[in-house]
This record gives structure tokens, C-alpha cells and sequence, in this order.
């Protein structure tokens, strides 16, 4: 038997009656410690519950299963996290395993930190778009940028979990994070976020000492926001509800205001610069094939297809107006290439 317990957001506080009759009566518990920092004190409480074997279970021994598998064939074995226990991939990974080799499952689901945050900077749940999480190795950010991006077009919030490495003992820091999405706006400069950008900082979702700081990233980047762990929320698009809530429920730095009213798709920017120089190219070319009636028909295939870039654009069709616009510099460039000169200069 393999039970999967979850903590919830309050620690050995929170226990409910049924975890603790299944803690108890446990032949082995594995007390899994790298999803979330463990203080001491509250790993001993739990030890204290156990009257069976009690382990620290670290990734690599989840990850790998086997031992805990081999437990749960024979014995009673619970594995106990903080927050919901399926929030981790690992875990489900687990428990499929677990199933496929015949073994009995159960589960005792509890409040995640985090979808508990979300309600606790007073947002709407429903408003989240796909969350995702920021690791400490530059190539990672890019994606987390990227993600940020997509879920502003649609309006969404942006949940960005930090990376945690307990072998390590290694939180990201918020202002690390923040800075790194910085960088990556310098390289990629499709104007997702810079200084002025609004997010929030969750720290320590469901403990005594929980803290939520919001304001402008330019600000949040001189704050100090205690011991971990932390998470990051980008706001997209905020409902008047969720302005209000925000403003009682954290410490806004700064004005809350909408992420998203300034987003643009990169179709729209790459438009917004193709277009007018795809314009400035025909009437260039126009002017060198004015007298050849051969190629009057070229030019005014450019010119419409242009036009379909136009109309395609303003009617939120950006692919067609993306491929619009090849096809109009492919003809351009042909007329300038025949003059031997150069299409874009």
C-alpha cells in the first residue's frame, strides 16, 4: 500500500484527523524535502506523529522510486509532501508506476502554496494562464520570458515558480529572477517587460510570517524579501475586483495597473516594421519601372498584396498578413535584383 499525503500550506499544524490516524499507523513514512523548504522544527513534529520508520526521502530517491516501491509491496508506506501531493510530477510519475506493478494507491489531497497564493494576492483563479518555472541557468529564462509573452496576448497572469535545490540549499531570489527577465528583454526586445512592469512577490504562502510586495519591477528590485520560499506573479489583464483586493491584501509598492494593455504579438510588431518598408521599397522600384509596361503588372501585384498585408492586419489576421507581406518584398526584390541592386538598402 502507497499512500501520498499532503501537508497542505500550514505544516504539522494543519494536520487533519485522517492524516494523522494514516501517519501513525504507517509502517514506513518517507518525508519527501525537495519540492518545498522543511524547517527542522516541523520536520521533528512530523517525525514525532510517526510510530513506525521515519525517512527524509531527497529527488534523487523519488525520482528513482524503487526503494519506496520495494517498501510499499509489503508494508504500509506513506510518502508525505508539503502542499498538494500532485503538484509534483514526480509524484504522479510515482504513483503510475506504483499502479503498474500492482500495488495499492491513496491519496490525501491538501492546499498547494501554489493555488493558494493566487486568492491570497486576491486574484481570480480562473485569470492564470500557463505557469512556469524560472531555474537559475540563463538558457532556462528564455522560455519563462516567452511564456510571460504568451499569456499577456491573452490577458492571463504569469505564475513563476523559483527554482529550489535543497542538496544545495538554494532558493532564486525574486531580484535575481527579475533581473534575469531584464536581460533577456535587452536580447530578445519584443517590449514584454521592462523597468515599469508590475508584479507581485509572494513569500512564504501559509506560514506566520507570510509577506506579498507588489509595484513596478524597478522597485521590487531594491526590496528585501526575507526568507524563502518566494513567487512571482506577472499580472496580465486585472478585473476591478482584483485591483481592489490586491491593494488590502498586499503591500502595493507602487499603482497596480494592466501588464497586457501594452503588449503587442510579435506578428504585429514585425508588421508594424515590414510594412512601411515594404511601402518606401515599392515606390523606389516604381519609380525605376515606370516606363516598362511588361512589368506594370508586377509592380501592381506588390502593391496589392500590400494592401492584403494592411487589411489582413487590421482584421487580427496576422498570419496572412505576415505571408502577405513575403509575397509582396519576393516581387520587389525581384524587380531591384534585375537592376542589379540591392532590395533593402
Amino acid at each position: 500500500m502507497l499512500w501520498f499525503v499532503g501537508l497542505g500550506i500550514s505544516g504539522p499544524d494543519g494536520i487533519g484527523l485522517d492524516t494523522l490516524k494514516i501517519l501513525k499507523s504507517a509502517d514506513v513514512v518517507f518525508f519527501e524535502i525537495f519540492t518545498s523548504p522543511i524547517p527542522q522544527s516541523e520536520m521533528l513534529k512530523i517525525k514525532k506523529m510517526v510510530k513506525g520508520e521515519f525517512k527524509t526521502a531527497p529527488r534523487w530517491m523519488v525520482e528513482d522510486g524503487k526503494a519506496i516501491l520495494k517498501e510499499a509491496k509489503k508494508k504500509n508506506v506513506v510518502l508525505v509532501s508539503y502542499g498538494d501531493p500532485y503538484i509534483a510530477t514526480t509524484h504522479i510519475e510515482l504513483r503510475t508506476r506504483a499502479i503498474l506493478e500492482k500495488i495499492k494507491t491513496k491519496t490525501i489531497h491538501a492546499a498547494s502554496a501554489i493555488t493558494s497564493l493566487v486568492g491570497e494576492c486576491g486574484l481570480h483563479y480562473y485569470k492564470l494562464g500557463k505557469p512556469v518555472t524560472m531555474m537559475n541557468e540563463k538558457q532556462s529564462i528564455p522560455s519563462v520570458y516567452y511564456t510571460i509573452y504568451q499569456n499577456l496576448i491573452a490577458g492571463s497572469h504569469t505564475i513563476i515558480i523559483l527554482e529550489y535545490n535543497n542538496d544545495k540549499k538554494f532558493f532564486l531570489e525574486p531580484k535575481d529572477a527579475l533581473t534575469n527577465l531584464l536581460l533577456v528583454e535587452k536580447e530578445q526586445k519584443r517590449n514584454v517587460v521592462d523597468e515599469s512592469s508590475f508584479a507581485i512577490v509572494a513569500s512564504r504562502i501559509g506560514a506566520k510570517n507570510q509577506n506579498i510586495v507588489a509595484g513596478k519591477l524597478s522597485t521590487l528590485k531594491k526590496t528585501n524579501f526575507g526568507k524563502p520560499p518566494h513567487t512571482i506573479i506577472v499580472p496580465g489583464k486585472m478585473h476591478f475586483t482584483e485591483y481592489d483586493a490586491l491593494k488590502v491584501l498586499a503591500k502595493c509598492l507602487d499603482e497596480p495597473f494592466d501588464n497586457s494593455s501594452k503588449i503587442k504579438k510579435i506578428s504585429d510588431q514585425m508588421l508594424q516594421k515590414y510594412i512601411p518598408k515594404a511601402r518606401k521599397a515599392l515606390e523606389e522600384v516604381t519609380k525605376q519601372f515606370k516606363d516598362d509596361k511588361s512589368l506594370q503588372s508586377v509592380l501592381e501585384n506588390a502593391d496589392l498584396y500590400l494592401e492584403d498585408a494592411e487589411k489582413f492586419q487590421s482584421e487580427g489576421k496576422e498570419e496572412l498578413a505576415v505571408l502577405s507581406i513575403g509575397y509582396a518584398e519576393g516581387l520587389i526584390d525581384a524587380l531591384r535584383f534585375s537592376k542589379g541592386m540591392d532590395p533593402w538598402a
